[in-house]
């Protein structure tokens, strides 16, 4: 059953945070559209025994749009729940150090705060970010999809980073249910004063092993 785009419960508004509605709304519609750009607009950029991560010149910003693919062994469910906010992802992604839920609308739509670790021997400094995340039905799996908002104070020693529309599509494999092809598309602005082949370098490298950390995890 689809899920219908999150609303605000009956807590008092925050200032800062948008509608969640539309917001949901507009993000998987532009999720959907990504995961329909042709497989001649890709250039692979990273191939592991994990993965394959591509990349494409950003509608949103002067850098890269990614997309990562590959056959994770687990059902969808699991899967997704691991990737989406909650007790599981900071366990097992080595490339975040915190996450706080600031805002829950409906079980599967919140905004998060999280810090993520320095890269490339701290070439990239930590980073912060803050996401609407919005999780739904997508044919016989899930999409779990999010965006950065501009909201609150930026931690001391952290740079503010943004994340353009990104998201997760996990669906399971016609031929193998208990397996499922989870294919993502991130697009994030790290900022900052960064040489972009640093950027380029950290980008695919992160996207690659997201999916070896992610498979360790799931069989644990």
């Amino acid at each position: 059953m689809r899920r219908e785009p999150c609303v605000r419960t009956g807590r008092a508004p925050m200032d800062l945070l948008p509608d969640p509605a539309p917001l949901a709304t507009k993000l998987e519609n532009t999720l959907l559209r990504y995961h329909s750009i042709a497989d001649s607009e890709w250039r692979i950029a990273r191939k592991t025994k994990d993965a394959v991560v591509w990349r494409k010149p950003s509608e949103e910003f002067s850098g890269y749009l990614y997309k990562a693919q590959g056959v994770v062994e687990d059902v969808t469910n699991r899967i997704v729940d691991h990737i989406r906010p909650g007790p599981y992802r900071l366990d097992w992604d080595s490339l975040m150090t915190t996450m706080d839920i600031v805002e829950v609308f409906e079980e599967n739509c919140c905004v998060m705060r999280y810090t993520t670790a320095g890269q490339l021997w701290n070439i990239i400094a930590p980073r912060e970010f803050v996401d609407f995340s919005y999780t739904t039905s997508y044919e016989d799996g899930l999409l779990s999809c999010g965006i950065s908002l501009n909201y609150g104070e930026v931690r001391p020693n952290f740079v503010r980073g943004f994340n353009h529309p990104c998201g997760w599509f996990c669906v399971p494999l016609k031929d193998c249910p208990s397996h499922s092809l989870l294919t993502g598309y991130i697009q994030t602005e790290l900022r900052g004063m960064l040489p972009q082949s640093a950027v380029d370098t950290a980008m695919a490298s992160t996207l690659a092993n997201f999916y070896s950390d992610l498979k360790k995890a799931l069989k644990s």
